[in-house]
């Protein structure tokens, strides 16, 4: 461990910065990342209207989907929240955390 901490004190610190400059190369670091620690970076994305929010969005949708094992209602109530979270971030995490 350097004197930075580990990569997931360093991931969490450029979360807290909400600089996709930081978060990006700190994300890279892990091994792998959690779908609550994965929607935070969507949070941040759609904040800031990052281009490839579209995409992120769409693959954390599906991962969710996948993981959490939701049916055919839940996953487009997902896209829905998605697709507002660029308008209503707060509005649409506090719901999108329900299903991670």
């Amino acid at each position: 461990m350097t004197s930075q901490g580990s990569a997931y004190a360093r991931f969490r610190r450029a979360l807290l910065t909400r600089n996709m400059g930081m978060i990006d190369p700190a994300a890279r670091e892990l091994p792998a990342i959690a779908l609550d620690d994965a929607l935070k970076i969507l949070a941040v994305m759609a904040e800031q209207q990052d281009p490839r929010y579209p995409r992120a969005a769409a693959r954390w949708a599906a991962r969710v989907t996948t993981e959490q094992r939701l049916g055919m209602a839940e996953s487009r109530d997902v896209l829905a929240l998605l697709g507002m979270m660029p308008k209503h971030p707060e509005a649409a995490l506090v719901t999108l955390r329900e299903y991670v």
